[in-house]
């Protein structure tokens, strides 16, 4: 399959469905890309058409055309819903998304149960579980195919440490584990490549940093939505690992919110290798330290919390 991923983008017309879907235009792995949404999709593919790149673009357009938007597609990407206002929690947005996540994932299963679902929607700590439950009930459920991206928590981490030690954000690796929201937002520094000190005050800044840089992009937009551009490019370099892994390539690891066994909690983004098949081995959450561990266990209450709540909305949703 090389470098012939077939991509749909559900929300494509969205503040990240746009951006997103340009990079993903713009990359040789892509041989199809499928755009989804319930406005403006025609135009935004008739944009993206033009582009001098090889994937072939199609709009679709509200529900009647969402099977077709999904057939024969290997990766399925979805930052449809409602963007965060300023003084909003990811967890406010849980009655409007979870409702379309359900909606969309329900589409995913029946026409494209083998493809890998990348879940962008927040609140993500919810609406991962919402997908699995979706996927058990049309007996089509994989857990290693369906993934909650994290990656703009890491690549904040990435850029802040570069940014504090005067290194290139490209060469910094820090793992973040846990889940997506707040404290839940677990950076391993301990772990980062390559390796760095901070002394405790400054380090309790950062990791604060990090944990609420979506709400500093709130504020700083003033009520014009939340990050885009920075979760399309964090959301692309997911796929691009994903689709690499399918093609064959060794050795790619990405954190992402997935069914786990690593802690007490059912979900926890973890270090992942991946491979053809999606989840190939979860690396797990290795050695940490104090801090962390303490951050880990801080987080486990909202954690689980947050995934009941996707569960038993997923249970009630017809």
């Amino acid at each position: 399959a090389q470098n012939n991923a077939k991509v749909a983008v559900l929300g494509a017309s969205g503040g990240i469905g746009q951006p997103l879907s340009l990079l993903l235009k713009n990359s040789p792995l892509v041989s199809r890309l499928s755009l989804y949404d319930i406005a403006h999709t025609p135009g935004v593919a008739a944009d993206l058409s033009h582009i001098e790149t090889r994937a072939n673009v199609k709009g679709f357009l509200g529900p009647e055309q969402l099977p077709d938007c999904l057939k024969g597609c290997n990766v399925v990407v979805i930052p449809a819903g409602v963007p965060r206002k300023p003084g909003m929690t990811r967890d406010d947005l849980f009655n409007t998304n979870a409702s379309i996540v359900a909606t969309l994932t329900s589409a995913c299963a029946k026409h494209c149960p083998e493809a890998m679902i990348c879940i962008i929607s927040n609140p993500v700590n919810s609406t991962i579980p919402i997908t699995s439950e979706v996927f058990k009930k049309h007996g089509v459920y994989n857990p290693n195919r369906i993934f909650g991206v994290t990656t703009l928590d890491i690549v904040r981490a990435n850029t802040f440490v570069a940014e504090l030690k005067g290194l290139d954000p490209a060469r910094v690796n820090v793992p973040v584990i846990g889940g997506h929201a707040g404290k839940t937002i677990i950076p391993l520094i301990s772990q980062c490549t390559p390796k760095v000190d901070f002394p405790q005050d400054q380090l309790e800044k950062l990791t604060g940093r990090i944990q609420e840089a979506g709400t500093e992009v709130v504020k700083a937009k003033a009520g014009a939505g939340s990050a885009t551009l920075s979760m399309a490019y964090a959301g692309a370099r997911f796929v691009f690992s994903l689709v690499d892994a399918m093609n064959g390539k060794e050795g790619v690891i990405e954190c992402a919110f997935v069914r786990s066994e690593e802690t007490e909690s059912p979900y926890f983004s973890t270090p992942l290798l991946l491979g053809k098949n999606g989840i190939e081995k979860n690396l797990g959450i290795g050695k940490i330290s104090p801090f962390e561990e303490k951050m880990v266990a801080e987080a486990m209450s909202e954690l689980k919390a947050s995934i009941k709540k996707g569960e038993e909305f997923a249970k009630n949703f017809k």
